[in-house]
């Protein structure tokens, strides 16, 4: 019987797809591990182990101590918790699984436009409280006629759009060069804040994106602006945030994503005028499933000598 391969597993990022694994590889789980122990299980694999599993949003930093790494297939798109100077002076590939979450992602951009507009969580509030008694809800806003203004207009951004035409939205958007496209393109995120209704941003994670969205572009989207974030929380300014939404510069705030996750300010926490999500963008059996499976496809691949899938190119 051929022997299994072995595969360092660094968190418990979807427990079918590690059960997957578990029959597939002969799995070494590093969450199981002490801290204390941590390193010495690598060390222990060293020469031995050439391929980990992890969650792309928080992977190890030790592994980078297993001297025999070749390839880290991650669990996720965006892979800002991966050492890129690492992996590039280890010569270590880095695998992601994009687009087959680009539908969810993108239904829960729509969910909280459609929440932050029409002050869904609030009217739900608004009837078990027994407000509704009282008086009327305060009004919210419709979407036809508005436009939809998109930081970067990529492949779950073109999913948002399709979804927001039937909604008679009309669409801008930023990205760092316009694309070929029938929408109205802003060479800068303030303009594209002072020309939407809502701000939709699906900015990536790192030191590039690093609270991009501040003051100025909150002043520029205005007290009828609505925002909302599904790409990473590290892109927005979060004290800006809660200000804007404190002193209504802004009218709401639909966010899915945070700076420090789990951990949320906690001034946004007792706020009517904000949705908030706790990251399940990508949260569907369905969606989970077939991350899962292209993790696995693409260790399978590796382990096969045969091209990776999804490879990550970052210089």
């Amino acid at each position: 019987m051929t022997s299994k391969n072995n595969l360092l597993v660094t968190n418990y990022f979807h427990p079918e797809t590690i059960s997957k694994l578990d029959k597939l590889y002969r799995t070494h789980h590093l969450w199981e591990y002490p801290a204390s122990e941590k390193l010495n299980l690598i060390r222990k694999l060293e020469g031995k182990c050439h391929a980990v599993a992890t969650a792309s949003w928080a992977c190890d930093d030790l592994i980078y101590n297993l001297n025999s790494l070749e390839l880290i297939s991650c669990f996720g798109v965006g892979v800002d918790a991966i050492d890129f100077e690492k992996t590039n002076d280890l010569n270590i590939k880095v695998t992601n699984t994009p687009d087959v979450l680009n539908d969810s992602v993108a239904d829960i951009a729509l969910a909280l436009i459609l929440a932050t507009t029409r002050s869904i969580v609030t009217a739900d509030k608004f009837v078990r409280s027994k407000n509704w008694e009282k008086g009327p809800l305060t009004f919210g806003h419709s979407l036809a006629g508005k436009t939809l203004g998109i930081i970067g207009l990529g492949r779950i951004g073109e999913e948002i759009v399709q979804r927001a035409l039937p909604f008679k939205l009309e669409i801008a958007y930023h990205n760092r060069s316009p694309k070929d496209l029938p929408y109205t393109y802003y060479p800068t995120i303030e303009e594209l804040a002072q020309n939407s209704d809502i701000l939709l941003c699906m900015l990536p994670g790192g030191e590039k994106t690093l609270n991009m969205i501040n003051g100025a572009v909150f002043e520029k989207l205005g007290p009828n602006g609505v925002f909302i974030n599904v790409g990473r929380g590290s892109s927005v300014d979060e004290d800006a945030l809660v200000s804007a939404l404190q002193t209504n510069q802004i009218f709401s705030a639909g966010l899915d994503v945070y700076a420090n996750e789990p951990n949320v300010p906690a001034a946004l926490l007792g706020m009517d005028n904000v949705v908030l999500l706790p990251h399940i963008g990508s949260a569907t059996v369905e969606t989970r499933r077939e991350m899962g499976n292209v993790v696995i496809a693409n260790l399978e691949a590796y382990f096969e000598n045969k091209p990776l899938l999804t490879v990550v190119n970052h210089s």
